[in-house]
């Protein structure tokens, strides 16, 4: 449920971040409003197995990594830190394989390592777009054994998954300190707006505890585009209502992360698996993949940047102006603007919201729009 605390805390830190950008120019969809470009050194999410579990309703318990049910878990049996995976497979007809999605660059080679102990231990690379021997080793003995394996990626890869597994019938093996090396994906833009002379507006709604029929009603009478940024849990409880309500042609659902925290207060890799497990969770449910999205209270850093961009995001969005809860705030004074985005929250007067919206919209001689066609 969104508190009423909760919707100050998050009108105070839009007001902030849009404050800061009123100072300069609109960010573009081509310029990144990031300072620095300061690529992360290791690509994979969770590389430690480290990041406690992320509150996702059905998915998973390891972030960043997925494994079939009962084959893989965290260990206190780590080579570095406090955890490692242990993956077992479950039957003999399983190699209790865990995956991990991670963004590339086209025409790209990395360098694929993980520590291994136990029998049969095996790394490797799909999706690449050209053949990439997996790494593997009969046994490491008692100890850990790197295993280390290159891929290079096609002229159209933009991602790929990392796979790690044992071996049908054999035992249990142990994964520590995973690295993936090369070239990072740019930053994803960031920006308050979809900038364009077209006389539309965006409709995007974040959360989703509150799931109203009156709201999905609306918008199918509407046919109304909405990007949807809905929290895994929520989602969860309720699928097929984002289903409905992202029906009308143009509509999208995208990537809010797991938990709503501020990721400016995370580290890269907590960063990095927000986004990823949030985006996987969305790929899973609806067969989308989101490259949108909208930091929680509209806070971010260059941090946030790269670590969207090695979960292939290619936006970060904040908004122009504010209908939630009764509200009518356009950040930049004045009436409604083509390209301006505003956000709204699944809260129990989202119908009432969305139509005090579209009158605004329609004052202001504008039509509500997909998202997607101009943030691509």
């Amino acid at each position: 449920m969104l508190s009423s605390a909760r919707r100050r805390l998050a009108t105070a830190a839009a007001a902030t971040v849009l404050a800061a950008l009123a100072t300069a120019p609109a960010a573009h969809a081509d310029a990144p409003v990031a300072a620095a470009d300061a690529p992360a050194v290791n690509l994979a999410t969770n590389p430690g197995f480290e990041i406690p579990a992320l509150p996702l309703a059905d998915w998973g318990s390891i972030p960043g990594w997925h494994c079939a049910a009962g084959e893989g878990a965290v260990t206190t049996a780590a080579r570095t830190g406090g955890s490692a995976l242990a993956v077992t497979p479950a039957s003999a007809d399983s190699t209790g394989q865990c995956t991990q999605t991670l963004a590339v660059r086209p025409n790209t080679s990395y360098t694929y390592r993980a520590w291994v102990h136990g029998s049969y231990a095996f790394i490797g690379a799909t999706g690449t777009g050209h053949d990439a021997p997996p790494a593997w080793t009969a046994s490491t003995g008692s100890g850990w054994q790197q295993l280390s394996t290159t891929f290079t990626t096609g002229a159209a890869t933009t991602s790929v998954q990392l796979y790690v597994h044992g071996w049908y019938g054999q035992g249990p093996i142990a994964v520590d300190d995973v690295s993936v090396t090369g070239d990072t994906p740019a930053p994803a833009y960031a920006t308050w707006n979809a900038p364009t002379s077209d006389k539309v507006v965006f409709f995007t709604i974040d959360d989703g505890w509150f799931r109203t029929p009156e709201a999905a009603q609306l918008i199918a009478d509407r046919r109304l585009p909405v990007t949807a940024f809905p929290l895994p849990m929520p989602e969860g409880f309720e699928p097929d209502y984002f289903s409905k309500v992202t029906a009308a042609p143009g509509s999208s659902i995208q990537d809010h992360t797991v938990s709503h925290r501020d990721l400016t207060t995370l580290s890269p890799a907590e960063q990095q698996a927000e986004i990823c497990d949030a985006r996987d969770a969305v790929a899973a449910r609806y067969g989308t993949t989101p490259t949108i999205l909208r930091p929680p209270y509209f806070t971010f850093d260059a941090t946030t940047q790269q670590a969207a961009a090695n979960c292939g995001i290619r936006y970060l969005l904040t908004a122009t102006a504010d209908f939630t809860s009764g509200a009518a705030n356009v950040y930049h004074g004045g009436p409604l603007q083509p390209g301006d985005v505003i956000i709204l929250h699944f809260t129990d007067t989202l119908a009432s919201d969305l139509q005090r919206a579209l009158d605004a919209a329609r004052a202001a001689g504008l039509t509500p729009a997909a998202l997607t066609d101009y943030l691509r």
